[in-house]
């Protein structure tokens, strides 16, 4: 079921709710309360969710760094803290 605010096409809502779904290196640091290079190195080293590449673009889906926070943010480079995507 799709609801669709009065005068906006179905399409450009689901697009906003997809652009809040994916948070980018900025929003992550501030979800996270660090810089955005220590998102990059964690990233990098495994110890987070995995971030969609989507062409040039990095992004991580929001609800799988709720899961991780909500699990007490567990090294994801072992598979213990990855989500299942």
């Amino acid at each position: 079921m799709t609801v669709t605010k009065p005068g906006a096409p179905a399409v450009e809502l689901a697009a906003v709710e997809l652009a809040a779904a994916l948070l980018d290196v900025q929003n992550v640091a501030a979800l996270l309360n660090c810089s955005p290079q220590h998102v990059r190195r964690l990233a990098d080293s495994g110890k987070m969710p995995r971030p969609i590449r989507l062409g040039g673009l990095v992004r991580w889906r929001k609800t799988d760094l709720e899961s991780w926070l909500d699990r007490g943010a567990p090294s994801c480079r072992d598979g213990g803290g990855r989500v299942g995507r």
